[in-house]
């Protein structure tokens, strides 16, 4: 059964608004800081009334993390757009990696994801936010690289944890000036030392 018309622009309308809340303070957020803006300048930004916010939200740290939600799918999007099936394991690894690095450069989101989501939802949180998206990511790249035997078998959930904590760093240190092609090279020597050794070469019998 068809929706009625008005019932379809009031849905559309609501959720234009939370997505106007989002975008709002998402801006304030990056250009300030989470601790630095208020409700007020939120609502003033989006073009809504107070009640609309607490419509949607029960506060500001609840806005707050859907602002990282979205900024850590959207990570996750294009992770998995540069790292199709059709890539070998190791390939779509490193287009994964490279997406990562060059996903981390859009202005603000180190800052909400790796400092500020964090500090404001405490770690716990942004791990569940992590493991349904980048981590998510990063852990099927490994697995399927293990299960085509490019990578030696490990402990998969400690692997993903390891190397996610060295992009994030990476991606730290290239906001603060740091060469990428350099973090880019040893991320690819580090996942390199991961593929399994090639067989010792048989040699003849020295002739007696």
């Amino acid at each position: 059964m068809q929706e009625e018309p008005g019932r379809r622009s009031n849905r559309d309308r609501t959720e234009a608004t939370r997505a106007d809340l989002i975008r709002a303070a998402r801006k304030l957020f990056t250009e300030k800081s989470y601790a630095e803006t208020g409700t007020p300048e939120i609502v003033a930004e989006a073009g809504v009334t107070r009640g609309a916010l607490y419509h949607h939200f029960a506060d500001k740290q609840a806005l707050f993390a859907a602002v990282v939600e979205q900024e850590a799918a959207a990570v996750a999007g294009e992770i998995d757009h540069a790292s199709p099936p059709s890539l070998s394991a190791r390939e779509a690894l490193i287009a994964g990696s490279d997406a990562y690095l060059k996903a981390m450069r859009a202005p603000g989101r180190t800052r909400l994801l790796l400092l500020d989501g964090p500090a404001v939802l405490g770690r716990a949180t942004m791990d569940e936010i992590d493991s349904r998206h980048g981590n998510r990511s990063l852990r099927e790249g490994l697995v399927a690289a293990m299960r085509a035997q490019a990578m030696i078998r490990l402990p998969v959930e400690a692997l993903t944890a390891l190397l996610a904590a060295a992009f994030d760093r990476a991606a730290l240190a290239i906001e603060a000036g740091a060469s990428g092609e350099d973090y880019r090279a040893v991320m690819i020597a580090f996942m390199d030392g991961l593929s399994p050794a090639p067989p010792p070469s048989k040699r003849p019998a020295p002739s007696r």
